[in-house]
Formats: C-alpha cells, sequence, structure tokens
C-alpha cells in the first residue's frame, strides 16, 4: 500500500510496533463495546498479520492511521470487501474504522474516511461504498452521516458473525453512499 496523507494523518499499512495499539483497539471494552468478542494478544497479533496481507494484497484494507506529526498510531481507518458476510452482494465494499478513544471526537475518522472515499471512487472506479454498525452505535452512525451516506432500512441485516448469545449486537444498519452523491456533494463543498 502507497501511504495516504491527509491534514494531519498519515494511512498505511501496519508495521510491527503497532502491535499494541491494535491489541488494545481489540480488547478494549469501550472501543469493542458493540463487538461480541475480545481479542488477546495473540489473537490480535495474527488479526493484525492478516489485515496487513490484505492490503499488501490488494492495496486497501483498514490501514492504520498515524497522526503525521507524532508517529503515533492511533487506530485504523479504511475500505475492504465484505466477502464473509453473506447478507451482502457479492463486490460490497465496506468503509469502517476503530480507534483508541482517547482520540475520539476530534474529527480523525471522518478527515481519513474522506480520503479513502476518495480514492474508492476516482481510484478504485467504485459505484458505491457501504458502512454498518449496529443499530445502538450512534457514534459510528454519526460518522457516516457526516460522511454524506444515507441510511437504507431495508438492508439492515443481522449479522451473521454476531452469535445469537448477543441478541442486542446483532441487528445492523446499513448506510450507502453512491459515487455519484459524493461527486454532487463533493462539487457543493467547494
Amino acid at each position: 500500500m502507497k501511504p495516504m496523507r491527509t491534514e494531519r494523518l498519515i494511512l498505511r499499512n501496519w508495521e510491527d510496533r503497532d502491535r499494541e495499539l491494535f491489541h488494545r483497539i481489540n480488547s478494549d471494552e469501550q472501543v469493542m463495546e458493540f463487538f461480541p468478542f475480545r481479542r488477546d494478544r495473540a489473537a490480535a497479533d495474527a488479526k493484525m498479520d492478516e489485515v496487513r496481507a490484505w492490503i499488501d494484497e490488494d492495496g486497501h484494507g483498514f490501514a492504520a492511521a498515524e497522526i503525521a506529526a507524532t508517529g503515533e498510531c492511533i487506530g485504523f481507518v479504511g475500505l475492504t470487501g465484505t466477502e464473509d458476510i453473506d447478507v451482502l452482494p457479492a463486490g460490497t465494499i465496506e468503509i469502517g474504522w476503530r480507534l483508541a478513544p482517547e482520540f475520539w471526537g476530534k474529527g480523525y475518522v471522518t478527515e481519513a474516511a474522506e480520503a479513502w472515499l476518495a480514492y474508492g471512487f476516482e481510484t478504485l472506479g467504485l459505484d458505491e461504498i457501504v458502512s454498518f454498525a449496529v443499530y445502538d452505535n450512534h457514534r459510528s452512525t454519526a460518522v457516516m452521516k457526516r460522511l454524506g451516506m444515507s441510511v437504507d432500512p431495508a438492508g439492515d441485516f443481522d449479522h451473521p458473525d454476531v452469535p445469537d448469545s448477543h441478541p442486542a449486537l446483532k441487528r445492523h444498519v446499513l448506510y450507502r453512499l453512491s459515487r455519484k452523491d459524493w461527486q454532487a456533494r463533493k462539487k457543493a463543498a467547494r
């Protein structure tokens, strides 16, 4: 992956120096509030290696977000396929994120996501990018709205990877953004 630069961030592939942060954002109770699992260090290391390989393979994925001024990794933002979610059509591309809590509310996710949307629509030529979250995850859906995404109630779904033992986490809301709507929003912002 060729690193991308935003005003305050560098979006890049994962490096070994990021392992502690990757583990933290995958095991922290506050960060993982809307997930039915927590990863121990070994599982987080394995997942980071998997995510890093995806990025090397296709040039996009859940990439590390680093504060350019300090070199501090704060979490991830990126685009990835949804092949493992069989209720979504083949070829669906998702934008997603996860940051350590001390970096919430500073606009980092929106800033990085805007760069990924531009990459998805301009470089990859995608027609649509989606995002989804647990129904009650208002922090994430607020970001989706800031990005200009529209809720699609007909597309809401029960996430197949959430076990029945966590019924409050099963239902996910789906947001969509078409390239046409993204271009119109971009043009209106000028």
